[in-house]
């Protein structure tokens, strides 16, 4: 296959799909709509979930598993979740196949092996997780409880784009029980926080904080928070969220507890999640027309050693000198691979590490050891440097900070040029049709102004600034008064 890329100005969404499978992240499958996830792309998950693991960790939340198939009556206990995810979803009625009478070697549905009640394949837990809660929680001892899975989900998406909107996807979900509705609404914004660290220090991918409108809420939550990042073509991207539920699934499945004054009170809940989208969001925050840019923190390989080398002899002598390096730098805790296969030419393998986005790659050829010295190239500006071999360990460890911090900034920056306040819907819709990005607009708060600029320019409210400033305005579409500016914006 060729390496070549779409160029992003010519074909943005082909650019991105060329990029996910010729970058070795994932690829289809067989099962339409769902993906495969390759090694490489299934690293920086890992490193995505280790990270956001340890932060659950460290604020007293504790992993666990629950089912993946949920009984159809559960499933219908929050009338509003279950409408809300009704048309995604996927249903088990039958538990047995057999051989087919009418066509031989193929096999059928055993039409006698029809459950007793249809399974819902979860597109989400709430239903399952409440259903359980209620056995585990009886009185303010047993609360807060704070559960989180690492789990695989399923909506039947008809359009799907890999990472982006697959059919089945892999993700966390967080769910707490609380004896208060302050404690449950703080639980959830600590939640959008951890959110917001986790995509600017590891993914060095800003992002807006602010809630969702009624209208973009989820599907039984009374609030529902997020986190909104700008895509380099000017798309919004949801790269988390964070629910408060209030007491509806409580109510929904009976899970009550003893209060201190002796009381039978409902609980308070949230639940919150990310997914495999991240990856998505990563691709298309910092990736080139040469292919992925990926931040060292998050990147599989941080540092890889290209020798150029004419004989055995020479190859010998390189590495035992990268030997030295790559324990040095091991030892600092920096993810590191040499590559000495003799199957490829160091120009190939050049561009297999640019397309795959590793952030620093050195270079040691035979004048190279004469020297003292090896060339350091960044992923990121495409820079080389001769940099002496006795400073180069401490030389790389300081740029991979740098590069992480640069691909923050220059995202920071590219979204602060795409962000445009607008006070005339003349305005807004020239704007989302010309140049895309986010929109800071007035809003009168009605679903029906929403649901108006929607089926006129595509454009959804992406979220309303945890920062908004309160300031005396007039909706852009209705003309009604406004107290503050939202954020607009197409989105994938």
């Amino acid at each position: 296959m060729s390496k070549h890329l779409t160029k992003r100005a010519d074909d943005y969404s082909k650019w991105y799909n060329e990029l996910v499978v010729k970058a070795d992240l994932a690829e289809n499958s067989a099962v339409r709509g769902c993906m495969v996830i390759k090694p490489y792309g299934f690293a920086i998950w890992e490193k995505m979930q280790a990270e956001l693991d340890r932060m659950f960790k460290e604020t007293g939340h504790q992993n666990a598993y629950f089912p993946l198939f949920v009984p159809k009556s559960l499933f219908e206990a929050e009338e509003k979740n279950a409408e809300g995810f009704a048309k995604e979803c996927a249903v088990v009625t039958h538990y047995r196949l057999q051989n087919d009478p009418d066509n031989p070697g193929k096999l059928r549905v055993d039409p006698d092996a029809k459950l007793e009640e249809e399974l819902v394949v979860r597109p989400t837990s709430e239903a399952i997780i409440w259903s359980t809660y209620k056995g585990w929680i009886q009185s303010y001892r047993d609360l807060p409880l704070l559960i989180n899975q690492w789990a695989n989900v399923v909506r039947w998406e008809m359009r799907t784009r890999l990472f982006l909107r697959t059919a089945e996807f892999l993700w966390q979900e967080g769910h707490t029980a609380h004896t208060t509705r302050a404690e449950a609404i703080t639980e959830a914004q600590q939640m959008q926080d951890i959110y917001a660290t986790f995509a600017e220090d590891f993914m060095a991918m800003p992002v807006v904080k602010g809630a969702k409108s009624d209208s973009e809420r989820f599907a039984g939550a009374e609030d529902t928070l997020t986190i909104e990042a700008l895509m380099q073509d000017g798309k919004a991207l949801q790269a988390g969220t964070s629910h408060f539920l209030g007491q509806n699934f409580a109510k929904a499945f009976d899970v009550k507890f003893t209060s201190k004054e002796g009381k039978k009170e409902y609980v308070w809940a949230t639940s919150w999640g990310v997914s495999t989208r991240l990856i998505g969001g990563l691709i298309m925050t910092h990736s080139d027309d040469s292919g992925l840019v990926l931040p060292p923190k998050l990147a599989p390989i941080q540092v890889v050693i290209v020798p150029i080398y004419k004989d055995e002899t020479q190859l010998q002598a390189i590495s035992d000198k990268v030997a030295m390096f790559v324990k040095e730098l091991r030892a600092k805790g920096a993810s590191v691979k040499f590559d000495d296969r003799d199957t490829y030419r160091p120009g190939a393998k050049f561009a297999e590490y640019e397309l795959k986005g590793v952030p620093v790659r050195i270079a040691i050829g035979s004048r190279d050891l004469e020297n003292g010295t090896v060339e350091v190239a960044r992923r990121d500006t495409f820079e080389k440097q001769t940099v002496a071999q006795d400073e180069v360990v401490s030389f790389v460890l300081d740029l991979l900070e740098k590069i992480q911090q640069n691909l923050f900034n220059k995202a920071l920056n590219f979204r602060a040029d795409n962000t445009t306040a607008v006070n005339s819907f003349e305005d807004f819709k020239t704007i989302i049709k010309n140049k895309g990005g986010f929109v800071s607009a007035h809003w009168d708060g009605t679903a029906e102004t929403e649901d108006k600029i929607k089926e006129q320019t595509k454009a959804t409210i992406r979220c309303i600034p945890n920062d908004a400033i309160e300031e005396i305005g007039v909706c852009v579409f209705s003309g009604k008064p406004s107290s503050k500016r939202v954020l607009f914006a197409k989105a994938y």
